[in-house]
């Protein structure tokens, strides 16, 4: 079977954000969804991770629930994908590509929500995939 590629991740991560309800879909507009196949060498070393397969995503940007009426409009959110770790996790644990991709990406955008790992497990205990 082959692997699914850079694109088939983009599109299935949007396939998950596009499930969000439509008020959390808007605030996710400018959140922008890159798929790499590694992460970088300054993203590891900025969560001391050594390995470069333990890291499968990462939201990078302020939280809304940390961000003011002053804060400047720089750089936007990023949520990133690191397709190669997934790909491993797959063949490791034998979760679905599917299944894989909506966790990952509900967990990220919970970063961008401010939520707490609860709240992003009962987010993605509600889902019917």
């Amino acid at each position: 079977m082959l692997e699914p590629s850079s694109a088939e991740f983009d599109a299935a991560a949007r396939v998950v954000l596009g499930r969000f309800p439509l008020v959390f879909r808007r605030e996710l507009e400018g959140v922008v969804l890159r798929i790499a196949e590694f992460a970088s060498d300054e993203q590891l070393a900025s969560l001391g991770i050594e390995d470069p397969y333990e890291l499968t995503g990462l939201y990078e940007g302020v939280p809304l629930t940390e961000r003011s009426q002053w804060d400047s409009d720089g750089l936007p959110p990023i949520i990133t994908l690191f397709r190669q770790p997934l790909l491993a996790e797959m063949e490791e644990t034998g979760v679905t590509f599917a299944a894989l991709i909506r966790h990952v990406v509900i967990h990220e955008a919970g970063h961008h929500f401010g939520l707490s790992d609860e709240d992003m497990h009962a987010i993605e205990a509600s889902g019917d995939d």
